[in-house]
């Protein structure tokens, strides 16, 4: 596996920049900042391995949120970045447009993922970091098209769920992000039959815990929550632009669950939240963009008076 750098990486900006943990508000990662209530997980789910039961409710909801054809299998698993990582044991080598989410990469490890003749091709949707989105007539038509859509539940009409069903496409679906749950690990493979139960083959017995098959599940049958998060969400990311670009910054994509600018140096821009102890991306190929999630609500002042 390559060696990669990851937003939420606050304790590397602690020993930096000092303060504790509770002083930081860590806008490193596209999580959304206002988690799904979970509510009471029952002993049931903590005290007992995950049974057939709890794992067929959650494939259930997940078929009726995302709108998953009949014709198409789910694979619920330990996170997105579990089913990424098996990925090239299905796979073979891959075509990866960059830049993007570099787990995809890192996963197919020394393999050149710049080949546009390779016979898998990786496209993540909206991608990361610009929030790119791929129309259905740029992908498709290899042996096997992966379409990694972690932040696509803020736009769930761009999604590319319907052809979940077609030969050689497979969709990837996170939770943690849009859910705000990152520490449950739940993600999603959806595909043929013949693909999903290849992958399922690698995965290890019991790869989703009782309480993710649980919230998972109450939450993805929670579609009223979906609505009322997409609205807040894409008010907020507004105000964020607004904020950002009176400061100097132009945008230069995103998602309204993480917002990218174009500004004069991104490192100066990090240290200069960081000494307000607000945590930011920066990337090692693009020295004039940096990345910023969302705050929590009570955040704001915060990352303004940083600013």
């Amino acid at each position: 596996m390559k060696t990669r750098d990851h937003g939420g990486n606050l304790d590397a900006a602690i020993a930096q920049y000092g303060g504790t943990r509770s002083d930081w508000v860590d806008l490193s990662t596209g999580i959304n900042p206002v988690p799904y209530p979970v509510g009471d997980i029952s002993a049931q789910s903590w005290g007992t391995l995950p049974d057939k039961t709890a794992m067929t409710a959650l494939i259930a909801a997940a078929r009726k949120f995302w709108n998953v054809p009949d014709r198409a299998a789910i694979l619920p698993a330990n996170g997105a970045s579990a089913l990424i990582r098996r990925m090239p044991e299905i796979a073979g080598s891959a075509y990866i447009p960059t830049p993007t989410y570099n787990e995809h990469a890192a996963a197919f490890g020394s393999a050149d993922t710049s080949n546009p003749m390779s016979p898998v091709h990786i496209y993540v949707h909206p991608n990361n970091p610009d929030g790119r989105l791929w129309p259905s007539d740029a992908i498709g038509g290899r042996p096997m098209t992966v379409i990694d859509e972690s932040f696509c539940d803020v736009t769930p009409d761009q999604s590319h769920i319907s052809r979940a069903g077609e030969d050689g496409i497979v969709i990837l679906k996170s939770f943690g992000k849009f859910w705000g749950l990152a520490g449950l690990r739940l993600g999603f493979m959806i595909g043929t039959p013949i693909l999903i139960a290849r992958m399922a083959e690698l995965l290890e017995p019991w790869s989703v815990n009782g309480p993710a098959l649980e919230i998972g599940t109450r939450a993805l049958n929670d579609p009223e929550w979906a609505e009322q998060t997409r609205h807040r969400l894409s008010e907020h990311a507004a105000y964020m632009d607004r904020i950002f670009t009176a400061k100097g910054a132009t945008i230069a994509g995103g998602t309204s669950l993480f917002r990218l600018y174009r500004v004069d140096s991104a490192v100066q821009w990090r240290d200069r939240l960081a000494r307000g102890h607000v945590w930011s991306r920066i990337f090692p190929y693009a020295d004039d963009w940096i990345r910023v999630g969302l705050p929590a609500p009570h955040q704001w002042d915060q990352l303004k008076a940083a600013l």
